[in-house]
């Protein structure tokens, strides 16, 4: 193992980040220093980006996944699965907070996004409840961040597209796998809100007149659509989760343009730009991480690590323990793209030597880094969520401890008890191991 060449491609890119150069081009610098340091051939940039790019088909969901995501807030989806959800939990205490969380479960079947879901549904919400004394500013937007983190646990979700690209695991599994605990996570935040909006005596939301619901279950049925015939696809081996991701982007297009009228081409290039513009972030940091993959692997760090983990005599259950510790603290400082698309391969030899199942690790690793949007100092959650409202930073924090906790609660939960994650997997006939 070449110390010298890793320790400049360290220097690299922790340089680079410092001066807050993009973390794209800071992966590919650092891949270019330790390509001086060992002598060799430039051109393996060019070679190592290419083919991983090249030959990586299921890639090709995630810019769908995010095109589909815009179409959907840019057209009326939010405000119409937010009537539609206020008929069902509005009457409850705390009623436009519960109805935020079930919008964030619906909005996950559909953009297998986090941000998507904090920009879109979760600005909705955030203006309704500051209509309304009696929920805080830091309230409103605590429960919009932690709901938000739901979007790429329940499928179809991004990260995991991205987390079977370098584990090669199975994406059906992978989705499915995340249901009981996106179910979870959702009662949960349901409870919790409950017992907050008790002890503070918030509001129920007004009755809404039986003879308005059936205006209101039409407008927001169409949009329910997307999930039954995303999941019902993909299991029915009508397609596959790539494809599916294409059908997701079709559906959302035909919904806001064709049905709802509430795209004009203005706002469907704008849609178009900001999509790109997404896709290429990502596709910027697969880049580099190609890169930084194949200096670790030629320097066997994947293994070493595996050897160490090894001499260490671990068993699964202190490795998984482990691997969440080390994710909730690089979670507070590093993207969730940089987290599966570096950390995560040099992880995998070891998770594999103790005879850790992939699905189950993905899914862990994936509700870490959910985890790690919300807490400061550089969840991403609470800095879009920020600049999209101007809710202090620090407001949102003292209102959403509670959710944080709850949330660390149910991470050790899963990683205790796999059955929680795999159960749907191994009863759909997916060899999770």
């Amino acid at each position: 193992m070449s110390q010298h060449a890793l320790a400049i491609l360290a220097l690299v890119l922790v340089g680079g980040m410092l001066l807050r150069m993009p973390i794209g081009f800071s992966m590919l610098a650092a891949g270019i220093g330790y390509l001086l340091a060992k002598g060799q051939d430039l051109g393996l940039v060019a070679e190592q980006v290419g083919n991983g790019l090249y030959n990586s088909y299921v890639l090709l969901a995630v810019p769908m996944f995010v095109f589909a995501a815009n179409i959907m807030n840019a057209g009326t989806v939010s405000e119409r699965l937010f009537d539609f959800c206020r008929i069902l939990v509005g009457r409850m205490r705390g009623g436009l907070a519960q109805v935020d969380i079930l919008v964030s479960v619906i909005f996950s079947g559909m953009s297998g996004s986090a941000i998507a879901d904090a920009a879109g549904p979760g600005l909705v919400t955030i203006r309704q409840m500051l209509k309304k004394p009696e929920y805080s500013r830091g309230f409103a937007g605590a429960v919009v961040v932690a709901s938000a983190t739901l979007g790429p646990i329940i499928p179809p979700s991004i990260p995991m597209v991205i987390y079977a690209l370098v584990s090669g695991a199975s994406v059906g599994a992978l989705f499915l796998g995340g249901v009981l605990p996106g179910a979870l996570m959702a009662i949960l935040m349901m409870v919790v809100v409950h017992f907050i909006a008790t002890k503070r005596n918030m509001p129920r939301e007004d009755k809404i007149p039986l003879r308005e619901w059936p205006a209101i279950l039409y407008r927001g049925a169409l949009p329910l659509s997307m999930p039954i015939v995303l999941l019902g696809g993909i299991y029915s081996g009508a397609f596959t989760p790539t494809e599916a991701a294409a059908v997701a982007a079709l559906h959302a297009l035909i919904l806001a343009g064709v049905v709802y009228r509430a795209l004009t081409w203005r706002t469907f290039w704008g849609v178009v730009m900001e999509s790109t513009r997404g896709s290429a972030v990502i596709t910027l940091i697969l880049a580099g991480s190609f890169m930084l993959n194949y200096a670790f692997t030629s320097e066997g760090v994947p293994q070493a690590m595996a050897l160490w983990v090894d001499s260490m005599h671990l068993s699964q259950l202190k490795f998984l323990l482990l691997v969440n510790l080390m994710f909730l603290v690089l979670g507070c400082f590093l993207d969730v793209s940089v987290l599966l698309l570096v950390f995560v391969p040099m992880l995998l030899p070891a998770a594999k030597l103790l005879g850790v199942d992939l699905v189950h690790f993905g899914v862990l690793v994936v509700l870490n880094m959910m985890i790690g949007l919300i807490h400061p100092p550089f969840g991403m959650l609470l800095f879009v969520t920020k600049a999209l409202t101007g809710i202090p930073i620090g407001e949102m924090m003292q209102e959403g401890w509670p959710f944080l906790v709850m949330l660390l609660l149910l991470l050790l939960t899963i990683t205790v008890f796999p059955p929680i994650v795999l159960w749907l997997p191994q009863t759909m006939g997916y060899v999770t191991h």
